[in-house]
């Protein structure tokens, strides 16, 4: 027994301890620049935590979706932080799948925007904590359209947009006059599609939970978008979502581009984009309304409830969502790639206003412009903007984003792209129960 005990301690003498005693912390997360960045800091964060390693599970964004409810809804335990978005974030907190946050008050969880924090949170719990926020918004070159004496001193409506697309368009000098996601896919081409109807006085469902896919209001906004690109955008605007676009607009080829406001960070980008000092940014079009002009999303982190590692986990979204992370990407990679749309206190920072001009107006205007509980110009039964937040959506708007993309290729109209979706979505809500 003596030697046994001499042995351990021999081990810890020489170090072993941190091995013997290390958490592994399984993150399950999206391939995207910004969470590319927190996987590199890994280093920084186990210097500070040598009892936790961290395991990294990156996936695209559909493979994420996937993965992660399949453990999540089995209890399978595989991941202990998932990233997740505002749609699944109340979903999953209501059917028990989640831990509850209890960020300390080091944390200043009232630093969080308002809309975020509320779309993240269940019953006036916080489910999970967002890495980084967005709205949609306007980005154009403003050198393009000075050209043709267009000026946008205002928030522009769609009409003003459709006037400005046609004066710049250019195809034969591969200058399209706006490039918008056409991409099939509830969380592509819909995203966008969704903030238009709204605008153009537009619901997903009535205050009866019966859908209105395939009201005039839905129409005149999916008919302006299918002119709007296959008049002035870029050629085969169905294979493009955000990747494509931007790769488009770093190249100089998109006058305008209404999409994600985290595009503005890599827009500003020298070393990748050719103009990243003539792109500028105002709050995304509406027509008959602004509510629910803008979309809003976060990509967050949240623990399941199988996780064997709650304490690790908390600790680790901590760090990775705090005030004090935003500063050590900004010391390392410049204001102007930070993750932002997710406090208060990075909009009243001067250096990252010095270092991004009027993007940082234009996107706190759009993220506290946003009021999920007034999205539509007529009441509906749903709090948020550009998704519904029931499981039946994801099939629905599912559907409607190929059935539009195919009205986008000319395989058929908008209204039987429109009418097809309206079935659809009756059939799923009956189904349910609604």
């Amino acid at each position: 027994m003596k030697k046994t005990s001499t042995f351990i301690l021999s081990l810890l003498a020489m170090g072993f301890s941190a091995n013997v005693l290390s958490v592994d912390l399984n993150i399950a997360t999206v391939n995207n620049a910004h969470m590319m960045e927190m996987k590199a800091l890994t280093p920084e964060f186990e210097k500070n935590n040598p009892d936790i390693k961290l395991k990294w599970h990156i996936y695209n964004e559909g493979s994420l979706r996937m993965r992660a409810i399949a453990d999540i809804a089995s209890a399978g335990g595989h991941y202990d932080v998932v990233t997740i978005g505002l749609y699944e974030a109340p979903i999953w907190a209501q059917r028990n799948w989640l831990i509850p946050l209890t960020p300390e008050a080091s944390y200043d969880e009232n630093d969080l925007l308002p809309a975020i924090k509320s779309g993240l949170s269940y019953q006036g719990e916080l489910y999970a904590a967002p890495f980084y926020g967005e709205s949609s918004m306007l980005m154009y070159r403003k050198d393009i359209l000075k050209k043709a004496n267009i000026e946008f001193k205002s928030r522009p409506n769609w009409t003003d947009i459709e006037k400005a697309a046609k004066a710049v368009h250019d195809p034969d000098n591969d200058m399209y006059g706006i490039c918008l996601r056409g991409k099939p896919g509830w969380g592509d081409n819909m995203a966008l599609v969704s903030t238009i109807a709204n605008s153009f006085g537009g619901r997903w469902f009535d205050m009866d939970w019966q859908p209105e896919i395939n009201s005039p209001a839905w129409n005149r906004a999916v008919s302006f978008y299918v002119d709007l690109l296959n008049n002035y955008g870029p050629p085969n605007p169905d294979q493009n979502s955000f990747t494509e676009i931007l790769s488009l607009s770093r190249d100089g080829k998109c006058a305008m581009w209404v999409d994600a406001s985290i595009a503005a960070s890599f827009l500003m980008d020298e070393k990748q984009s050719k103009y990243s000092e003539l792109w500028s940014y105002t709050e995304a079009p509406y027509q008959v309304t602004t509510r629910g002009a803008s979309w809003l999303w976060s990509w967050s982190l949240a623990i399941p409830k199988a996780s064997n590692n709650v304490d690790a986990a908390k600790k680790f979204i901590s760090w990775a969502t705090s005030k004090e992370y935003i500063k050590k990407v900004a010391d390392k990679n410049g204001w102007a790639n930070i993750p932002t749309g997710t406090r208060s206190s990075t909009y009243k920072n001067s250096s990252y206003i010095n270092a991004v001009g009027d993007f940082a107006k234009a996107e706190l205007a759009a993220l506290n412009g946003i009021d999920p509980n007034n999205n539509t110009l007529y009441p509906s039964p749903y709090s948020s903007v550009q998704f519904v937040p029931i499981p039946e959506f994801v099939s629905i708007a599912g559907f409607a984003g190929q059935k539009i993309t195919e009205a986008l290729q000319g395989k058929i109209s908008v209204e039987q792209a429109l009418d097809s979706s309206q079935k659809i979505a009756l059939r799923e809500m009956r189904r349910a129960g609604y």
